[in-house]
């Protein structure tokens, strides 16, 4: 790839090395992951890791926090193991690196480990800018993924019709701009809006289908629900949860969204280690965890079990186990605004 150029603040900086989308992301010795849309940055990181275990299953996976870099630990994870295994090293927190992790990825980069892949997520500012363009000036052979926010409709449009081709599913016209429209604000949740109808609809995607889960933007709602309903504001999460229902809104994609962010705090709670371990380890993404982690402030294992317990029983009643679905979805909300405290009568 030819260099190109690119101007910041009347400077000029000499891009010599391939800059690739997100999705476009493939092996190389090193591999820096800009931009500010970590939730895009963080799938294109799983991406390459599921890629580089179907080549070698042996690979071995390592973390490094750059904020907190202690000397010599990029060389001890980088040193060639017994039997030679890739090693698929990830760095975090480049845009608040130390100098020591600056220093020693430099050095580094003048002769990359062989069958290693060093992959350095960075956030954004000015922090590093040495490092980044030494990699940008191709020290080290590398490639760049860049992972810009998706703004503009027509790109979260692109965005989610690739969703559902990756799953060899159809969405209509009219399906994805519905999505779009309901999770515009949220690239996340647009993801998992698009993932729940692959697993819970059969055939194309259609504008019945999303109007079926989503309502009145019932899952953007839902979630908002739950969210204020584990931060234990219960009033409140009352008034929202009667506003939904007003709107449409159907019970079973409530407790639904419910269910899904309380059982990744119950994964999140059993489990020891830094967010980038913990998401190879349970199949999730760095941010699900630190946004688990961050609502399991003030809550307990008791609480959080009962919790469980009493979605099953309003996903059970809301399905027809009980005559008054709305009362079933309120004594929920008690309950886990209560986290796991309150009775059920």
């Amino acid at each position: 790839m030819a260099a190109r150029t690119s101007a910041r603040g009347g400077a000029k900086a000499s891009v010599a090395i391939p800059q690739l989308d997100w999705s476009k992301i493939r092996p190389a010795p090193v591999v820096l992951v800009s931009g500010t849309e970590n939730f895009l940055a963080d799938r294109a990181i799983r991406m390459l890791r599921e890629v580089l275990k179907l080549e070698d299953p042996s690979l071995e996976v390592s973390d490094i926090d750059a904020a907190a870099y202690a000397p010599g630990e990029l060389l001890t994870v980088a040193s060639p193991s017994l039997f030679g295994e890739p090693r698929l090293i990830r760095a975090t927190g480049v845009e608040k690196c130390t100098d020591a992790f600056i220093a020693e990825v430099l050095s580094y980069l003048e002769a990359p480990a062989d069958g290693t892949y060093l992959v350095l997520r960075h956030g954004g500012g000015m922090r590093g800018k040495k490092l980044l363009d030494a990699i940008r000036g191709g020290a080290g052979g590398g490639i760049e993924v860049v992972c810009t926010e998706l703004k503009k409709e027509t790109d979260k449009v692109d965005f989610a019709v690739a969703e559902f081709r990756s799953a060899g599913r159809k969405a209509t016209a009219g399906a994805v701009r519905a999505l779009v429209s309901a999770f515009s604000d949220d690239v996340a949740e647009l993801a998992a809006a698009c993932q729940q109808l692959i697993s819970d609809s059969s055939g194309d995607v259609t504008e019945a289908t999303v109007e079926k889960y989503y309502s009145g933007r019932v899952e953007t709602t839902a979630f908002a629900v739950a969210d204020v309903a584990i931060a234990g504001r219960h009033g409140e999460a009352l008034v929202m949860l009667r506003h939904a229902l007003a709107s449409g809104a159907d019970p079973v994609p409530i407790v639904a969204a419910f269910a899904m962010k309380v059982r990744t705090m119950a994964k999140v709670a059993g489990s020891r280690g830094p967010s980038g371990q913990l998401a190879s380890q349970l199949g999730m993404a760095p941010w699900q965890i630190d946004r688990a982690k961050r609502d399991l402030q003030g809550w307990s294992g008791a609480g959080l079990g009962r919790c469980i317990e009493v979605l099953a029983e309003t996903d059970a009643a809301v399905k027809g186990a009980e005559r008054d679905p709305v009362f079933a979805l309120e004594r929920m909300v008690g309950v886990i605004a209560s986290r796991g405290a309150s009775r059920i009568e």
